[in-house]
């Protein structure tokens, strides 16, 4: 790992979300590098806005002020269809609720993020399959996502995540629905994809077990992202 060149920075990154009668900060020029291939888990108790900071470094959401750099490029700059092209390529999701499409089979879900970057049909459909072996659906591919059971439709939700190659995976409390057999399961085999793909691992969880497989907690504290 080199570390002398992040692949993800947050610069002097502030967030705050406004009630009717308060103001709720949760970074305060925070500054946080990435590396290429380091696995990381933002643990805490509820609300400190571990899921924002999440969303912050996904680009699904915006600073209030501070940049976020992704190498060398200012995602500021970047504008929202620029943005959203890269979230497909360059970021991969699995959060606590899978989101996929009901009614399709595991393959055409995971398949998705490619057709989205209009990637070649057959490419993106051999990419999908190769993927769905490695998590172990290859006998699920027709299923319809509504007939598999959770621990399967997490499963499809992380082949989706990883089907572009993403240079990060960020994982929302992934297992949180899922029973202990199936969350171990999980577990590891996002441990093996990192260590197979070499792609960044961010995930948040209440997990202790699961925290404890990555090679960096943080938390967030007085607007600050620290080390635990």
């Amino acid at each position: 790992m080199d570390n002398s060149h992040p692949l993800m920075s947050l610069q002097s990154v502030s967030k705050s979300f406004y009630l009717k009668t308060s103001k709720i900060e949760i970074l305060n020029k925070a500054s946080f590098n990435i590396y290429k291939s380091e696995t990381i888990a933002v643990i805490g108790s509820s609300g400190i806005g571990k899921s924002t900071l999440l969303h912050l470094i996904g680009t699904l959401d915006k600073p209030d002020s501070g940049k976020i750099f992704f190498l060398k490029d200012d995602l500021s700059q970047y504008k929202d269809e620029k943005l959203a092209h890269f979230r497909n390529l360059k970021i991969g999701f699995v959060f606590q609720f899978h989101y996929l499409l009901q009614g399709f089979s595991a393959l055409e879900n995971v398949m998705m993020p490619g057709l989205i970057a209009h990637k070649n049909k057959k490419t993106i459909e051999r990419t999908s399959l190769n993927m769905l072996e490695r998590v172990g659906l290859s006998l699920r591919l027709s299923h319809r996502v509504e007939d598999l059971s959770g621990g399967e439709q997490q499963r499809v939700a992380l082949a989706r995540a990883l089907v572009m190659e993403p240079d990060i995976l960020l994982a929302d409390e992934p297992t949180g629905n899922l029973d202990r057999k199936n969350s171990k399961s999980v577990h590891a085999l996002i441990d093996e994809l990192n260590k197979e793909l070499g792609m960044t691992v961010i995930v948040v969880t209440h997990n202790n077990e699961f925290a404890r497989m990555m090679k960096r907690n943080v938390t967030i504290l007085d607007g600050e992202i620290i080390p635990v």
